[in-house]
C-alpha cells in the first residue's frame, strides 16, 4: 500500500532531523573526523581538521592525505592505510602530521573501511600535549640518570681521596707510645681524634663504595 502524503512527508521531516543531528555532532567535535577514499583523498572532513593543521577544507582534499603526514610516518602510515582497505579496523594508531606553519601534530586513529563504496571513516585524536609531557618525563629522567652518575663518580673521588689521609692519620696514632704521655688532656684529644677517625674509615668503607 503506498504512502500517503502526510505519511511521506513525517517520514521525510523524520531523516533530516537525524541528519541535521548527525551534522551538527560532525561540526562541533573537537576530534578529527574524516571520510576519505581509497584514493588516498579526503572526501568529508570536520571544521576540526581545517582548525588543527592550518588548511582551508580545500586544501586539504585537493592534496593526497599522505603528503600532510610528517615524513617519517609516512611509510609506516602507508602500510596502516593497506590493512584498513584490507578490512582490517585500525585502533590506537599514533602519527604524525604538520601544519601549515610547521609544527608538529600527533594524532591517534581510530579507522574501519566501507569496502562497497571504497571508503574509510576515521576518528582521530589529538594527542601533541600527551607526547610533549612524554618528552618532558623522558628529558627529566635522562637529565636524573645523568646526574646520579657524576654524583656516584664524585663519591668515589672524593672517598679514595679521604681514605688516604684518614689511613695515615690512624697509621700515627698507632705509632705514638700513648704510655709516655702523661697530660690527661692530650690523652682524651688523642682518644677523641682516633675514635673519630675510625669511625669515619668505617662509613668510606661500609657506604661510600
Amino acid at each position: 500500500m503506498p504512502l500517503s502524503d502526510t505519511e511521506y512527508i513525517s517520514i521525510l521531516k523524520t531523516q533530516y532531523f537525524e541528519f541535521e543531528q548527525l551534522n551538527k555532532f560532525f561540526n562541533l567535535s573537537g576530534d578529527f573526523l574524516c571520510i576519505a577514499g581509497f584514493d588516498g583523498y579526503f572526501r568529508r572532513i570536520n571544521p576540526t581538521v581545517s582548525q588543527v593543521l592550518g588548511y582551508t577544507q580545500e586544501e586539504l582534499m585537493a592534496r593526497p592525505i599522505n603528503e600532510f603526514v610528517f615524513t617519517d610516518d609516512k611509510e609506516d602510515t602507508q602500510q596502516s592505510r593497506a590493512h584498513v582497505y584490507q578490512g582490517k579496523p585500525l585502533l590506537g594508531f599514533e602519527n604524525r602530521y604538520v601544519t601549515k606553519s610547521g609544527e608538529i601534530v600527533w594524532l591517534s586513529w581510530t579507522s574501519m573501511d566501507i569496502a562497497s563504496a571504497k571508503m574509510v571513516f576515521a576518528i582521530a585524536k589529538n594527542i601533541t600535549h600527551k607526547k610533549r609531557l612524554e618528552e618532558d618525563r623522558n628529558l627529566l629522567l635522562a637529565n636524573m640518570t645523568g646526574l646520579n652518575k657524576k654524583l656516584k663518580e664524585l663519591t668515589y673521588t672524593t672517598s679514595h681521596d679521604l681514605r688516604a689521609p684518614v689511613n695515615n692519620l690512624l697509621s700515627i696514632f698507632d705509632l705514638l707510645d700513648i704510655s709516655k704521655i702523661t697530660d690527661n688532656e692530650t690523652l682524651q684529644l688523642i682518644h677523641i681524634l682516633k675514635s673519630a677517625s675510625e669511625s669515619l674509615k668505617y662509613t668510606l668503607n661500609s657506604y661510600v663504595d
